[in-house]
Order: C-alpha cells, then structure tokens, then sequence
C-alpha cells in the first residue's frame, strides 16, 4: 500500500517542465513572505494603529480596486512585451511596496499605499498564468497549475504561521519580510529563466474558441461574474475570518496563524495526488461546482449556535479540499478556452475577476460585520457560494459544446 501511494504521488508529479518547477519554486519563495495580507485587518485594528473594522474594510476594498487594474495592465503587457519582463519588473516593484507600505501610519497614506501596492503586485499574476500555460501541454497543464498552487499555498503555510509569531512581536516585521521575499524572487526569475520569444504559433492551438477578445466570449463573461459571487465570499477567509476567529472565539494569534498555515499544508500534500486521480475524468465544471458547494457548507459551520476552535478547525478542513477541488480546475477552464495570442488578455479577465472580489468582499463582509453581525455575514456569505455553485452547475449545462473538450 505505502509503495502504491508512493508511485501514485510520484506519478503525479511526472512530465512536468523544468520551467514549471522553476517557476514553482520562484512562488514558494515570493509566497513564504505572505504575511501582511492574512494579517492586515488585525494589524489595523490593533491598539497601535486603532482603526475599526470598517475602515480596515475600505483599505482592503481599495487593495482591491488597485488589484483589478494592475491585473487589467498585467495581462495587456503579457500580450505586447511578453510574461518575462512583466514578472520581474512587478516583483521588484511589489517588494519596494510592501517596504514602504509598513513605514505609513496616517489613514490616508496607508490607502494610497495600499492601492498602489495591490496595483503592481497584481499584474504579475496574469503574466505568470500565461508563463505556466507556455511551459506547458495540454495534457498536464491542470497538474502545472496545480504545481503552482503548490508553492503558492506552501508558501502560504509557512509565511502565516511565521506571520502570527512575527505579529505577536511587531506587526511591521511582517512588511520587511513580505518585501525581501518577492525581491529575492525577482532575483531569482532573473537569474534561473532566460527570456523566450512568445510567438503565437510556438505551441499547438488547444481546443478553443476563436482569437476574439474575452469579453466577447459571452460563456466566459459569465464565467467570471459568477467567480467574483464566489470569491468575495472566498476571501473572508483572509480578512473577516481571522478578526471574527480573535474577536468572538478569543482565539490568540498564533493559533490563528497554525489554522492558516494547515489550509497551505493540506493543499501541499493533497491536491497534486487529487488532480492527478480526477484530471480528465469529468468536465471542469463538474468540480468546480462541488468545491464551491463545500466552501459555502464550511462557512455556514460558523453559524451553528456552538463554537470554539474545533469547529473552527473543521471550517478550515472543508474550505480547503472546496479550494482543491475549485481552484485548479477554474484555470483549466479559462486556458482551455484560449489561443497563445490571446492568453494574456483571458488571464487578465480571470485576475480581474478575484481583484474585484478583494474589493468587494472583505469591504462589503466588514460593513455587514459592523452593521449586523458576524452570524448574518456567515450566513450571506455561505447562502452566496452555494448559489454560485447552482450557477457554475448550471453554465456547465449549457457548455457541452467544442468551447472546451472533454476529456
């Protein structure tokens, strides 16, 4: 049996580029310094900086709105210029952020940076989606980006748990750290990946629909409308999620920050197993719907009229294999819907997507909090996602056509 489970995980490994590795271990060490977002609403809040949590909630719906338009210029760039100089300029860029976000104190100048922080940061993501796709083949590219969510949630993992420990010291460690990971990842991009030329006819076509612009691909359109319902609901988990975790279980910030880092640790171990075993057996769809089901049954947990840190321990359980079984399988269906000349601009839409859900989430979910309870945000926020998995469901019903193969 050990032996089988060894073959079976090392078969899921198998195939992939070494540049996929690559840029695999350049997100664990970028993500090893996620600290400043899982802990910044507890930062703002604190006695030392003293602000509510619906002014913590309009910082984060500003991270938001700088998030969508860099992931807007991150994929354009990706397009013209390539996803090469993209990442390495918007990580060094991020690092120096991140720097001098953690030296402002006034509320205003804490938004501005902010935004501008979330602004750079983010148009690096559509330019590393389009690199994983690059690097990748058709038949492995769910397991890529399954690879890369990897890193990220193993960096993730250790960046929170070292975060709750930092936090309990001086929150404004968490700024230099944050900042020397992604400029040492910058480095590292620069050192280890060589530039490529990204022609449009370096790779095969996939199955997809014409080289038209995303938003003229109504399917898709939908697509990410129904993301965002999703999302904004997913990224309480980073923002309301810890304040309600300290403020109503009296959970302490360490402990706060080993339940972040067992979400990371448990999609380290499991999702590359579980993708490998479902990879291509069903359509994408059909797992999206259920993950989100699962993420919004976890939150409704929240409401039950016992709480502590096993249920709250069970919470982080279920959002995390609804997160192994959504999210890789959300990049297949965008990237199988696209052709190399227009990938940027797909990825762009899917990043703008989930910027949109930073700012309205956390900001909407904090003001719901404030005016009414934590109970009532838990039980709008599950009652959503599991609407968005009737509607995932329910586009998948209608997209039985050659916009995306099965397999």
């Amino acid at each position: 049996m050990i032996s089988s489970a060894a073959r079976n995980y090392r078969n899921a490994y198998a195939g992939l580029s070494r540049e996929t590795w690559l840029l695999s271990l350049i997100m664990l060490i970028n993500r090893s310094g996620t600290m400043v977002v899982p802990f910044m609403t507890l930062y703002l809040t604190s006695d030392e900086m003293g602000y509510s949590v619906g002014q913590a909630g309009y910082v984060f719906g500003l991270f938001g709105a700088g998030a969508f338009g860099g992931a807007w210029l991150g994929g354009w760039l990706s397009d013209r210029i390539g996803f090469y100089p993209v990442q390495v300029i918007t990580l060094l860029g991020g690092g120096i952020m991140f720097l001098l976000l953690g030296q402002m104190k006034s509320y205003p100048m804490i938004c501005s940076f902010t935004f501008l922080l979330s602004f750079v940061n983010e148009a690096f993501r559509p330019a590393n989606s389009t690199a994983i796709a690059f690097y990748s083949k058709p038949d492995n590219r769910t397991r890529s980006y399954a690879l890369n969510r990897l890193a990220i949630n193993l960096g993730w993992a250790l960046g929170s748990g070292l975060g709750g420990l930092l936090a309990d010291v001086n929150y404004e460690l968490l700024f230099w750290v944050d900042g020397f990971t992604n400029i040492s990842a910058a480095i590292l991009l620069w050192l280890l990946l060589k530039p490529v030329r990204q022609a449009a006819d370096k790779e095969k076509e996939m199955h997809s629909t014409s080289a038209r612009p995303p938003h003229l691909d109504k399917k898709y359109v939908l697509f990410t409308i129904i993301t965002i319902l999703f999302a904004s609901c997913f990224f309480q988990l980073f923002t309301n999620l810890p304040v309600y975790f300290e403020k109503n279980l009296y959970l302490s910030k360490p402990f706060i920050g080993l339940m972040m880092a067992c979400n990371g640790l448990l999609i380290a171990v499991f999702e590359m197993l579980i993708i490998y075993r479902l990879e291509g057996r069903r359509h994408n769809i059909f797992y999206i719907s259920r993950g989100v089901f699962l993420v919004g049954l976890a939150f409704l947990l929240l409401t039950l009229p016992v709480q502590g840190a096993g249920v709250a321990f069970v919470m982080i359980i279920l959002v995390t294999f609804g997160e192994i079984l959504s999210m890789p399988f959300m990049n297949s269906y965008w990237i199988a819907r696209t052709r190399a000349s227009n990938r940027g601009q797909y990825a762009a839409l899917y990043t703008m997507a989930w910027s949109a859900a930073q700012t309205l989430g956390p900001m909407g979910g904090a003001q719901v909090a404030d005016r009414s309870g934590f109970r009532v945000l838990w039980l709008l926020v599950g009652g959503v996602c599991i609407l968005a998995a009737l509607s995932y469901l329910k586009l998948g019903q209608k997209d039985r056509d050659r916009t995306e193969p099965e397999h």
